[in-house]
């Protein structure tokens, strides 16, 4: 495979940043024990914490702080769980379940003193994540009678701000990779969520996704329908919203195979142009890649671009997370070569995808300086070495 000189000079690059603040992993498997492979409804919910799914582990957490100095974890959590159906989405709560979250939440943001990014791992859709990403009904589809409405997700994201307004190391992310739906749509529930943030008085950066899978490679593209034409549109009265993208490397963008053969800093270029046209700031929340000689060498690439362009002010690969064992969340065509969770290891015994990608590729891209102290904003905060 041939690379371009841009993209091999990006990679040879020292692992110093002005423009990124924050770094880190997405921890995923607080939406896990859901899937049903006979797509039924209902399968694992509530589930059983600890059991069927867990949002963090607090020592692959101080590996990743303590170690590699990364100040920013992203936390997948189920709409259903924390909303139950016998409530509906909306601003009543399992309290239980949202006691197990928040402990998570505290632990990296008091305890270890990094950020942490709220993530609903719910594809825009409530009711039924059995065969997630396309199960549930679309939140807001006013032709589906089964379908949470927009107010409730306004509901939803009022209540859940509220509750952690007064923690500044909190980032909003509104909804984890919205698809196959309108975007007229999406802009509605997301300005909806906006505008119920704000009413509580929370200050907090808010992160929005776009349709289309938040891709980046796909943010121009699509004639109306593309986020480009959209997303600019929101308003936040304090200004204080960075777009959610989400770039893969493989032949469909999906993260599922093990080849890199889509060059990340030649399918961003339309999303960093539209961003600086617009004086907007991206956070890459998701990206990945295999442990192949081609699929590292993009990953630098990737990693350097987001540094030298000062639109990037975040990112978190995929993934890390306690209930991911042998099992890859990226980038093997199903294989189990392990995740990006400290100790992980593949299903032969070998080195999991923390020691074979992690390690040796994301780490040595983590900046030395990043903002440790005061709220997340998108006009970033000083930054400094972790002590």
């Amino acid at each position: 495979m041939k690379f371009s000189p841009t993209l091999a000079a990006l990679a040879a690059l020292p692992a110093t940043s002005a423009t990124i603040y924050f770094a880190g992993v997405a921890q995923s498997s607080g939406e896990f024990g859901a899937w049903s492979p006979t797509q039924t409804r209902g399968t694992g919910l509530p589930g059983r914490f600890g059991v069927d799914y867990a949002f963090i582990s607090t020592s692959g957490v101080d590996t990743m702080i303590d170690s590699h100095k990364v100040n920013l974890h992203r936390v997948a959590f189920l709409l259903e769980r924390m909303c139950p159906l016998s409530y509906g989405l909306g601003a009543k709560f399992n309290e239980t379940h949202f006691e197990h979250f928040k402990e998570a939440i505290d632990y990296i943001t008091i305890t270890k003193g990094a950020y942490a990014i709220l993530d609903p791992h719910n594809y825009m859709r409530y009711n039924d994540p059995s065969s997630q990403p396309f199960s549930g009904s679309v939140i807001g589809n006013t032709s589906d009678p089964t379908a949470a409405t927009t107010a409730q997700f306004a509901a939803f994201w009022g209540e859940l701000a509220s509750r952690f307004q007064t923690n500044e190391k909190v980032l909003f992310g509104l909804m984890n990779e919205p698809h196959s739906m309108p975007s007229r749509l999406v802009f509605s529930n997301l300005q909806a969520a906006i505008t119920a943030i704000r009413a509580t008085g929370a200050n907090n950066m808010i992160l929005t996704p776009g349709n289309a899978w938040s891709g980046g490679h796909y943010w121009t593209k699509g004639g109306d329908e593309a986020n480009s034409k959209w997303i600019h549109k929101l308003v936040d009265p304090i200004k204080n919203l960075a777009v959610d993208i989400h770039e893969y490397l493989d032949e469909d963008f999906s993260g599922g195979h093990t080849a890199c053969t889509q060059d990340p800093v030649a399918n961003l270029a339309g999303v960093t142009g539209w961003l600086r046209e617009h004086g907007l700031k991206g956070f890459v929340t998701e990206f990945g890649g295999s442990n192949t000689t081609e699929c590292k060498l993009m990953l630098e690439g990737m990693l350097g671009y987001m540094e030298e362009n000062e639109e990037y002010i975040g990112w978190t690969a995929w993934a890390a997370g306690p209930f991911w064992g042998v099992n890859s969340p990226c980038c093997t065509d199903q294989r189990q070569l392990g995740s990006l969770e400290p100790g992980s290891r593949a299903a032969d015994g070998g080195p999991g995808l923390y020691d074979s990608v992690w390690v040796p590729v994301i780490a040595k891209r983590v900046p030395g300086r990043l903002q440790w102290d005061g709220p997340a904003n998108v006009t970033g905060g000083v930054v400094r070495e972790r002590v």
